[in-house]
């Protein structure tokens, strides 16, 4: 057992094991330039990023921190580029990671999530983009648009969250998406929000969900084209705060499509199957979030245990660690941490199981995005606690890490959503675990019949 990698001090002795058999040299070497790259490079930039955004409304979405592409530089210098894709599921587009051995470099770009994850070219909505581009999107469409993308030289969304329907069942949808069949152009009229990146100026490309046939079958009524974001007719409303927060200049915005107007080969995959393709996207995408979240996790706790044995702070004549409630919840936060550790390098190794679109592992990615973000946002509000008032200010970054992290229990499908799902699945298993009991009845029947029959004799 190797205890000297620099990874160990992240994820503990006991997850080193249990990924170190499925680690390749390659992911070791990789994975330890990424820890040296976030401590040295992304974390000392993240006051430097928030400085470079400008508080000047007319400026505000209009500029984009400059320390972010010199970061993209130094990250493919280092061959810290793209790390997300793999040639198991993506193909020519794949690297030479697994999805485990992803999901540990995640982690660990989740302790600075601001900075790291796009500074590698790893960060959503544009990894979730390139996904459905690189299995749907057909050759014309991945060299205009995946090519792009895959080199940070522009930004995405993906639009289909709706303003005033309850979006978390996508088939209630209801921006039109139709063929006029006299100019071979798809027209797109709707109404979205909190769609991600659209204020980025960077941003060059919409993948709009939509319904294009509400005649047909239930998950069948769906499409998504690429629509270009200069398209007249896209029209930002404004931008979405969460608790405040606007994210600028990237930010979650209310988008407007009215006769929007692109080339009938902006359709992606075919006509109707667009739920299909965001089973394929979604699936990766919630066990991402995961994955960088336990990084935010891990990182509230050490702001924690700093916070705690700080000399300058005590109370009631004791400095903080000496009080026994607070040695109990960082106890507490460490086993939360573990615990959805390994439920997520567990979903991530099933996922490299079986590559087809995650469906394989759709019940462990369920669980795991059901239960990480509610364990990362206690973990994160146990440290804003610790540090008082000072907690929920801007003088650390908990506030803001605990509005991100909130937000996961909407994004992707809400809590309710996967638990109701998962619990479906153990409902299908009653009829076996009927029989087994059965089984075990039947047999100590025939046990206790025996004794009986001992007992008489």
């Amino acid at each position: 057992m190797d205890n000297s990698h620099p990874v160990v001090p992240y994820i503990g002795q006991a997850a080193w094991a249990f990924v170190l058999p499925h680690f390749s040299d390659y992911a070791k070497k990789t994975l330890a330039t990424l820890i040296q790259f976030v401590e040295e490079e992304c974390l000392p930039a993240e006051k430097l990023f928030h400085a470079q955004v400008s508080t000047d409304p007319a400026k505000r979405w209009k500029q984009y921190p400059q320390v972010i592409e010199d970061l993209k530089a130094k990250a493919k210098q280092r061959g810290l580029w793209q790390l997300w894709m793999n040639k198991a599921q993506y193909g020519e587009h794949g690297g030479r990671l697994s999805n485990l051995e992803y999901s540990v470099m995640a982690e660990v770009m989740g302790h600075a999530i601001r900075i790291a994850p796009e500074a590698t070219n790893s960060s959503a909505p544009d990894t979730g983009n390139m996904e459905v581009l690189a299995r749907y999107g057909n050759k014309e469409q991945q060299a205009k648009w995946l090519k792009p993308l895959m080199e940070g030289k522009i930004r995405s969304s993906f639009a289909m969250t709706e303003y005033g329907i309850a979006s978390s069942d996508a088939t209630n949808i209801r921006t039109s998406i139709v063929l006029d069949e006299k100019t071979n152009e798809i027209v797109i009229n709707g109404h979205k929000w909190w769609i991600s990146g659209a204020g980025d100026p960077r941003n060059k490309i919409h993948l709009v969900m939509g319904k294009s046939d509400p005649k047909a079958s239930k998950y069948k009524q769906q499409s998504i084209v690429l629509v270009p974001s200069d398209t007249p007719g896209v029209k930002l409303v404004r931008p979405m705060q969460v608790f405040g927060y606007d994210d600028a200049p990237e930010g979650h915005f209310e988008v407007i499509y009215e006769n929007v107007r692109v080339p009938a080969s902006n359709l992606i995959l075919g006509w109707g199957r667009g739920f299909e393709i965001i089973q394929g996207r979604l699936g990766p995408g919630r066990l991402h979030h995961c994955m960088r979240s336990l990084g935010i996790a891990s990182r509230a706790l050490d702001l924690a245990l700093l916070r705690a044995t700080d000399e300058r702070k005590s109370t009631f004549g004791k400095r903080l660690f000496e009080h026994g409630a607070v040695v109990r919840e960082l106890a507490e936060s460490r086993i939360s941490i573990d615990q959805a550790r390994l439920l997520v390098l567990a979903a991530a190794l099933v996922v490299d199981q079986h590559p087809e679109r995650a469906k394989g592992a759709l019940r462990e990615i369920g669980m795991a995005k059901a239960f990480v973000p509610t364990v990362v946002n206690t973990v994160i509000d146990r440290a804003m606690q610790l540090h008082g008032a000072e907690g929920i200010s801007q003088d650390t970054p908990l506030a803001a890490l605990w509005a991100q992290v909130r937000t996961l229990r909407y994004a992707d499908g809400p809590d309710e959503v996967h638990l109701d799902q998962l619990g479906r699945t153990e409902l299908k298993r009653v009829d076996a675990v009927r029989a087994k009991y059965a089984g075990v009845q039947k047999r100590e029947d025939e046990l206790m019949k025996g004794e009986k029959a001992k007992a008489k004799l």
